[in-house]
């Protein structure tokens, strides 16, 4: 009796040593937090509000400083029930719930977050930077890839460099492009990457502004058929996707439009810009009213990623291209599927309506371009496209030049009445993105080497441009002319047949972004004069 007694308090002894420790921030709640939340809330972000709310959760005393420069408390330590970083989770509204537009976190995980804060939100011991790794030797700073930009200009023969002008920068490696798009009045081009917006203006040659309140990747990109607004598309993969429309008179965020739990990978305008519609990775596409940004219809048919969408000319329907080896055509009215665009054992990547209504066009890895009749679906011609796969379709306002861009780095325009090739423009890497404008004599490609490339209809290309970390931006025209970030070129090398010029006197007169910007729309060039 004695020793069950002896044994019984060991137990009890040992059961109260034994018991679950408290949740610490570094051990427990960081990864919860950095697997939904960080995306937004981290130091980096804090700058762009529309995204993190001026909130960084990434560190312990980055929650306890709070919201919107410590104006807003997020944790109340020892009570979870008034702290906004539990209430958030758990709210029932869900224009405030947190994740914001994705779905909520586990049962398990919330109860973590609240017995941390009931615990008084303990830092517990912060990794150390090196945990895990294996040591080899002495730490290397990180260096930057160098990027070659190659124009054909040619030094005067008194410099004895006779061959084509290079500049070398330390810049890569190169996020690749996914999305271009003209305004409607062609004077300015919108290019995307991650998480970054440039939109050129064409005739100075320069940014005219640059947006980086985006999450994630640029997917896509689209202005209102008035050019009023721009939307942009993409978000994080397998958690949210990311979709908002800002005013192009100001570039001010009037939208940020929730409700895709993946990238979102398409958008495209309705006529009149009153309605909107987008594609997702989540395998569904959502209609838009632009004006009330409120979702009017989703429609569920894929069985997989949707890839791209476009409306017809009276907005009456839209067509998809999916991961699922098919395109739908969709009732706008009602978000019921009316035609399913067969004939392809691949994925449908891309998907175009020419202007006048007649023809739908979708292309994938099945290279060539599929027409389609959007009142039977019966397709008409299986013909054009890139030579492997095409990545994205885009027609000029008036139906008079498709262009398709492709996996084997070529951009090709196509005669829309009888889909025959015109020309095939080679920009050296995998093209992701094209775009015509309202002329129908310019195209813009965008892909993975990084760069945008401006061409005109006749395959003569008119200037590249580059936009990168730290409001460092390049445009040059194949004729050398160029126009740079001050701080960009301190960085740069130019060189001829490979050996760097020294002497700035020989490259006074390429340093013009007048010229940039007449290459830009076209125009003709003047020679550079030497002194």
């Amino acid at each position: 009796m004695t020793r069950l007694l002896i044994s019984l308090c060991v137990l009890c002894v040992l059961g109260s040593d034994t018991r679950a420790a408290d949740p610490t921030y570094w051990q427990d709640v960081r990864p919860i937090l950095r697997k939904h939340c960080v995306v937004c809330h981290s130091e980096r972000r804090l700058s762009d509000v529309d995204v993190s709310a001026g909130l960084a959760l990434d560190k312990p005393d980055n929650i306890k400083k709070g919201g919107k420069a410590g104006k807003v408390p997020v944790l109340v330590g020892g009570k979870p029930d008034e702290s906004l970083l539990v209430t958030l989770l758990t709210s029932k509204d869900k224009k405030r719930a947190m994740p914001l537009d994705a779905d909520p976190l586990s049962a398990d995980d919330i109860a973590v977050i609240r017995k941390w804060v009931a615990a008084g939100a303990p830092d517990g011991i912060k990794p150390k930077d090196d945990e895990g790794a294996v040591v080899v030797g002495p730490a290397r700073p990180i260096r930057k890839l160098d990027v070659i930009f190659s124009t054909k200009a040619t030094l005067p023969r008194t410099a004895n460099l006779p061959g084509p002008l290079e500049l070398t920068l330390p810049v890569g490696p190169l996020p690749p492009v996914a999305a271009v798009a003209f305004s409607p009045d062609g004077k300015l081009l919108a290019t995307g990457t991650y998480g970054r917006v440039t939109v050129w203006d064409l005739a100075s040659g320069k940014p005219a502004k640059v947006l980086t309140n985006v999450l994630g990747a640029v997917s896509d990109l689209k202005f209102s058929p008035r050019g009023k607004l721009l939307a942009v598309a993409g978000g994080q993969p397998s958690a949210r996707g990311d979709l908002r429309l800002f005013d192009t008179t100001d570039w001010k965020l009037l939208h940020s439009l929730g409700g895709h739990l993946d990238t979102v990978s398409c958008v495209s305008f309705n006529a009149d810009g009153t309605k909107l519609v987008s594609a997702s990775f989540d395998k569904t596409v959502r209609l838009w009213d632009v004006k009330e940004a409120k979702t009017l219809h989703t429609f569920t048919g894929h069985s997989d990623f949707v890839y791209a969408v476009a409306f017809a000319p009276d907005g009456s329907w839209y067509v998809t291209a999916s991961k699922d080896r098919t395109g739908r055509i969709i009732d706008t009215a009602t978000g019921k599927g009316k035609f399913t665009l067969s004939g392809t054992d691949q994925e449908v990547l891309a998907v175009a309506v020419l202007p006048n209504g007649s023809q739908v066009l979708a292309a994938g890895q099945d290279p060539l371009v599929s027409w389609y009749d959007p009142k039977t679906a019966e397709r008409a011609r299986r013909a054009g496209g890139a030579g492997i796969a095409t990545h994205e379709i885009a027609i000029d306002p008036k139906g008079t030049l498709v262009a398709v861009g492709g996996a084997d780095g070529t951009v090709r325009t196509l005669d829309p009445k009888t889909a025959a090739q015109l020309k095939a423009m080679q920009t050296g890497s995998v093209v992701f993105a094209v775009a015509v404008d309202a002329s129908a004599k310019r195209i813009a490609s965008g892909g993975a080497d990084g760069t945008v490339k401006v061409w005109d209809a006749d395959a003569r290309l008119l200037v590249t441009l580059w936009s990168g970390a730290d409001d460092n931006w390049l445009a040059f025209a194949p004729e050398g002319y160029f126009a740079a970030s001050d701080a960009l070129l301190t960085k740069g090398v130019w060189k001829a047949t490979g050996k760097p010029i020294t002497d700035a006197k020989l490259l006074a007169p390429l340093a013009d972004a007048a010229q940039v910007g007449k290459a830009a729309q076209g125009l003709k060039l003047v020679d550079p004069v030497w002194k």
